[in-house]
């Protein structure tokens, strides 16, 4: 039986319009500086003391009476502002 012919597929370039210039290809992603991981970790660390300050001894510190139920905020609030720090950390 004779062999059949083997055909060559050519390479695959994709049209012009796909391809994209070299300023909007992806960029390396560069590493964080020296101070955001400190930063990072610090303000995490801050919002649980906050809130673990608010619930011992709120009522004996006179500005944590004054501001009552925005000291959640400010203890959440500054653990958010960890995390998403923690999401762009490289």
């Amino acid at each position: 039986m004779p062999k059949s012919k083997v055909r060559k597929k050519s390479a695959y370039t994709p049209p012009d319009t796909v391809l994209q210039p070299r300023s909007a290809q992806a960029r390396a992603a560069q590493p964080s500086p020296r101070w955001y991981a400190p930063l990072m970790v610090a303000l995490m660390l801050i919002g649980l003391l906050w809130i673990v300050v608010y619930y011992v001894a709120g009522d004996k510190i006179p500005f944590m009476v004054s501001l009552g139920a925005w000291n959640f905020a400010i203890g959440f609030g500054a653990m958010v502002a960890g995390l998403v720090m923690s999401m762009r950390w490289r």
